[in-house]
């Protein structure tokens, strides 16, 4: 038990023994009443607990918490709680950062612009324990008023909480009082671009020799990133026999992931051939080494390099508006044409990071991904829901599309010859509709075709086959590739499905 004792002069102290049985006091000086006696009942809890060898409860250890530094000093003092650190914020900064001595130099510049906003908002002496959730917030509305972006408060608030997280894994703090504040990084989207390959080989005109010929097109056409990727590509890296390069990765390095192998891609080969030839002798890297790579040993990495000067000039030289992150469009928009002719985890391999990051943040839906959807594009008008194999016997005489001005073959030839030709059939403007006689393979004997609609053009895996073109599939229960009509599976609508039908 404690007692509350008050001398002559009114000063207050509370007298208690320890688990050893040593008599203790706090002195707490001229206390209103309530005041002590809030702080006995705080030290009778402690001091049970530590009796029963039992964890201080939930409610205790906020109050402990809560208590202002004085009170915490003198209740250290006595033995009862452990001494705070008085950590500042500068101190903190400091071992937030000697806690990390592989970080990387760019990291540091990140590090450090955040450290100097924290600094000058807070200052650098405050104590951090005299920062709450208010204070907090108050952080994040200073860096609204520096009128930054979004996502530079969303980055930079983050970090700020990793700096205070650091403190409460040294216990300095008991929580951290960033925990609940964020600000919405904002639509990554506003900032996309997706550069054309027709722009992209009107910069590499206006490129000033090779070597710049060489980066652009290793970012546009092999989606590294510039510059650290693309200065640290060798010439040992290049597997010409196998059409790869071993892509080495500065920024995942720490994460086990320091290389990478990427195709060499049939638009990017040929740069990398200019470069093998224009490589000096003794040269090891594919970019020259003493032109940029000195740079990035500086004190600020890969940022030295300062590469988007140059391409700034260049992107104007090209007659082209410069875009926001203009290395980093370069191999989003790699990574967005990739996208469409390989499955997004492979890409995402050769890229070198993760799905929904590229989802967010990379693949981009271009005029020519609607063109193509609505059946616009440029060397094909079909429409990208219509599928057709090859209409079945006993169909009447089928003609090329009268509109096709050039002859074509494969699966366009296939396609078009597929289609009736109204004026042949008379039907111009309708869906063919099959004549009472129509014999069709018994493919299906359970099946009766004279109950089902003749509204549309019924094609059959017999025909397919006859016209050179391979079954969407032969297993009937394979549901992937098989569009099922009705009650026909593996049957086939030729063109957008009429009102009614069955979805397929």
């Amino acid at each position: 038990m404690a007692s509350v004792i008050r001398d002559a002069r009114g000063a207050k102290r509370i007298v208690f023994t320890d688990v050893e049985g040593r008599r203790r006091a706090v002195r707490l000086g001229k206390t209103p009443q309530h005041a002590a006696d809030s702080v006995k009942l705080l030290v009778e809890s402690i001091l049970e607990s530590r009796r029963l060898g039992q964890p201080l409860s939930a409610k205790t250890t906020g109050r402990i918490v809560e208590l202002p530094d004085p009170l915490a000093r003198k209740l250290a003092a006595a033995g009862l709680i452990p001494e705070r650190h008085r950590a500042t914020v500068a101190t903190l900064v400091d071992a937030f950062k000697a806690a990390r001595p592989k970080a990387k130099p760019a990291t540091l510049v990140v590090w450090g612009q955040v450290a100097r906003c924290l600094k000058t908002h807070f200052g650098a002496g405050r104590s951090i324990r005299s920062i709450g959730r208010a204070e907090a917030e108050g952080f994040r509305q200073y860096l609204q008023g520096e009128g930054l972006a979004d996502s530079t408060i969303h980055k930079r608030l983050q970090f700020a909480r990793q700096f205070f997280g650091h403190a409460v894994m040294l216990e300095w703090l008991d929580r951290n009082p960033f925990d609940h504040v964020s600000h919405a990084g904002g639509d990554p989207r506003k900032r996309q671009h997706y550069v054309t390959e027709a722009d992209t080989l009107r910069l590499i005109d206006a490129a000033p020799d090779w070597v710049w010929r060489t980066i652009i097109a290793l970012a546009r056409f092999g989606g590294l990133r510039t510059p650290s990727e693309t200065l640290s590509l060798r010439l040992a890296d290049l597997d010409w026999a196998h059409g790869a390069m071993t892509v080495t990765s500065p920024k995942t390095e720490r994460h086990g992931q320091g290389h990478r192998g990427v195709p060499m891609f049939p638009r990017l080969r040929p740069y990398l051939e200019e470069a093998w030839t224009m490589a000096a002798e003794g040269q090891t890297h594919v970019v020259p080494e003493d032109r940029y790579l000195p740079a990035a040993l500086g004190p600020r990495g890969w940022v030295n390099c300062n590469l988007r000067t140059t391409f700034e000039k260049i992107v104007k030289r090209a007659g082209l508006t410069p875009w926001p992150r203009l290395f980093h469009a370069l191999r989003a928009s790699c990574e967005t044409d990739l996208a469409r002719e390989y499955p997004i985890t492979t890409v995402c391999k050769w890229i070198g990071n993760t799905v929904a990051i590229a989802a967010r943040h990379y693949v981009q839906v271009t005029d020519e991904d609607f063109r193509r959807a609505a059946g616009t594009a440029t060397g094909d008008t079909s429409p990208a829901g219509a599928s057709l194999d090859v209409v079945s016997p006993g169909a009447p005489p089928l003609a090329a599309s009268p509109d096709a001005a050039t002859p074509l073959t494969g699966s366009k030839a296939a396609r078009n010859a597929a289609r009736p030709n109204p004026e042949s059939t008379g039907q111009e403007g309708k869906n063919w509709t099959p004549p009472e006689n129509l014999s069709l393979p018994n493919v299906f004997p359970s099946h009766d075709l004279s109950k089902q609609s003749s509204s549309v053009q019924i094609v059959t895996t017999g025909g397919v086959e006859a016209a050179g073109i391979e079954p969407a599939s032969r297993d009937i229960s394979t549901k992937a590739s098989t569009c099922v009509v009705g009650s026909f599976p593996r049957l086939r609508l030729l063109g957008p499905q009429p009102t009614g039908s069955p979805a397929g």
